[in-house]
């Protein structure tokens, strides 16, 4: 008797199209657009003009400027710590005494 009692469904491919991403030509490309915004004049007043690239260096940029804040924030941690670790030995020779 020809009844199939799992039907399982055919598995389906996967295509995906390659993309390649070339940083001189993003930089290229934006320098032009910046350029071509000076001579048109379109100009705001208002608008500052990005001289630089896009994500290159942002992370570190951002870093440099909140280490402060991050050195008081890891300095903090650090007395709270300190201050749970000095009570729960206090506690610890208290109920072992």
């Amino acid at each position: 008797m020809g009844m199939k009692f799992v039907n399982l469904p055919k598995s389906r491919g996967f295509n995906i199209t390659t993309r390649f991403y070339d940083p001189q030509k993003e930089a290229m490309k934006e320098r032009e657009e910046r350029i071509r915004r000076e001579l048109e004049g379109n100009t705001d007043g208002n608008s500052e003009f990005h001289y630089g690239a896009g994500i290159k260096g942002s992370f570190r940029h951002a870093s440099k400027i909140n280490s402060k804040t991050l050195d008081e924030v890891r300095k903090k941690s650090n007395k709270r710590l300190l201050y749970i670790i000095v009570v729960l030995v206090a506690l610890l020779y208290f109920f072992l005494k």
